[in-house]
């Protein structure tokens, strides 16, 4: 220990920097560059419908069935967990040069007229590159799936899946000299593209599942191949 003294002011000590202050100073800076790194934000949203013909049995009654009776629908695409949870394998794509294979594990509730599935947890399948992201990004969903009646026509109803996504990534370093708006753009018209794809062919499969119930078909099969 050092003491400085002046005629003036009392003794200022000086005390050298423990480990343990140290170690924390490092965690300090280390947090401090993690948190710094550059963020995007992708937000896409899209609504499609579907009519369907009434048959013997009510479209709404199909819709109120609990989770646990409901069909995975592509059982290429689709595993059941639980009665209301599913594991999906979204369709790969390309970002930027990188192809991506989401894994999506998602909870169905019901609602009135519908249901309402939600995003639980999301993994990223591709390269090493893509895999690092795994840690540094966050997702979410819903898709609610809902029927009304058709105000023309009593024989039909309009079967509706209303979706929105939000993910929010740290830019990984190879495309941080890219301007933020950019990668934002092209994100944004990645998860549109994705919903443009998906949706109507899971209404497509939904209604052709809502007929097999409604003919009185109790094997509930799969009817996807892989599409969705």
């Amino acid at each position: 220990m050092a003491a400085l003294h002046s005629s003036s002011a009392p003794p200022i000590h000086l005390y050298p920097a423990t480990a343990a202050s140290y170690r924390r100073r490092r965690l300090c800076l280390r947090s401090s560059a993690v948190s710094s790194a550059p963020k995007a934000r992708f937000i896409a949203r899209r609504s499609d419908s579907a009519s369907v013909k009434q048959l013997q049995r009510p479209l709404a009654e199909y819709m109120s069935l609990p989770a646990s009776q409901y069909s995975v629908l592509d059982a290429e695409r689709i595993e059941r967990i639980d009665d209301n949870t599913f594991r999906c394998y979204v369709y790969r794509f390309k970002f930027f040069s990188f192809e991506v294979c989401p894994v999506l594990v998602v909870r169905v509730d019901e609602e009135p007229n519908g249901c309402c599935i939600r995003l639980m947890s999301c993994k990223l399948e591709g390269s090493p590159l893509v895999e690092a992201q795994n840690e540094k990004f966050s997702a979410s969903m819903v898709n609610r799936v809902f029927c009304k009646q058709s105000l023309q026509d009593s024989d039909f109803q309009q079967l509706t899946s209303d979706t929105s996504i939000e993910v929010a990534i740290e830019i990984p370093f190879p495309f941080r000299a890219l301007p933020v708006k950019a990668i934002e753009s092209t994100g944004r018209q990645v998860l549109e593209q994705i919903l443009r794809v998906m949706l109507p062919r899971f209404l497509s499969q939904l209604v052709k599942d809502y007929q097999a119930w409604a003919s009185g078909d109790t094997s509930r099969q799969a009817l996807g191949t892989g599409e969705i």
